[in-house]
């Protein structure tokens, strides 16, 4: 876990937030269910069961892994369609690739991140590269779907490759938090991932017993998924572990605190930490197509199976 580090991370910036911003409070904590995803690769459904009121512009984020394949067991996801969103996938640890019909893609590998924006609708693929089914190893990812607003559903597709070493990194005051600022900003600071919908995405690592309170935009709601170790969030300290999501109230800053003992597998705290403007209008989601109406729904299907989505480019036919 995870590949983007510093040897000493009071060489960083230091961001806390400052006095007298209300905190935000828990308003509840949900656990992850586990299931399976594509041609067999273990998720949890980190949003599961929380109210779309507080996941918006978010739609549904999956924890892939942590798994450890043995040769020939590595799985990935067969063609399949999107339209109305952007997927924004994280690799950890191991190697995934991509490809769509709009001609993006690539490998990305611990700490990368793709981000696809759908728009009006393509087809893609993703899965582990021939090499890694052929030897197996270690894999953990995460992906997560970002709504666009009505006024972006339909706009031309496209895709950002964002490598690991682009991403701003940050600390606590004392050190002991590392802050990976994927996309949006962070007390001034700004990651490379560029958006539509206005969102922050954060990856924090707290070593034991440290905590982290940040500054966070008051029109942005709050989440943060505990991808591995145990801890507490919020002033009530509301304890939290791997694959659980606290979903924050009103305010402007949220607390994180890394438990001073940590499981054996997993050292630190490892956190995701979400937040964006709501878009605050009505959702048509099924499957891969996420719209403003039932007929924007239909409508999606009917052009997807004519054709007017993309094709699978030859090279990486069936």
């Amino acid at each position: 876990m995870p590949a983007v580090t510093v040897e000493n991370p009071l060489t960083l910036p230091r961001v806390t937030a400052p006095e007298g911003v209300a905190a935000r409070p828990v308003l509840a904590v949900s656990t992850a269910p586990q299931g399976f995803e594509g041609e067999g690769f273990p998720v949890r459904r980190a949003f599961a069961g929380i109210n779309y009121k507080h996941l918006d512009p978010f739609i549904m984020m999956d924890q892939m892994g942590e798994v450890e394949y043995a040769p020939g067991e590595p799985k990935g996801t067969p063609w399949h369609p999107h339209r109305g969103f952007e997927t924004v996938t994280y690799i950890i640890d191991g190697i995934f690739d991509h490809h769509d019909s709009n001609g993006g893609g690539g490998t990305i590998t611990n700490g990368d991140t793709q981000w696809m924006t759908a728009g009006s609708g393509l087809l893609h693929i993703e899965a582990p590269p021939e090499h890694l089914v052929m030897s197996g190893g270690l894999f953990h990812g995460l992906q997560l779907w970002v709504n666009l607003p009505a006024k972006d559903k339909m706009m031309p597709p496209r895709y950002q490759d964002i490598r690991s070493g682009s991403v701003q990194l940050l600390t606590s005051p004392d050190g002991g938090a590392l802050l990976r600022v994927i996309a949006g900003s962070l007390d001034g600071h700004e990651g490379p991932g560029i958006t539509h919908t206005l969102i922050t995405m954060v990856h924090a690592t707290l070593r034991p017993g440290a905590s982290v309170t940040l500054p966070w935009r008051s029109d942005f709601n709050g989440l943060a998924y505990v991808l591995a170790g145990r801890g507490s969030v919020g002033a009530e300290r509301r304890p939290v572990h791997m694959g659980q999501t606290a979903v924050f109230g009103d305010g402007g800053s949220l607390t994180v605190r890394a438990d001073e003992k940590q499981d054996g597998h997993a050292p630190d705290l490892e956190v995701v930490l979400l937040g964006g403007r709501p878009i605050g209008e009505p959702m048509a989601h099924y499957g891969p197509f996420v719209m403003n109406t039932r007929e924007e729904l239909q409508q999606a299907f009917d052009d997807f199976q004519q054709g007017r989505l993309g094709r699978i480019p030859a090279v990486h036919g069936m």
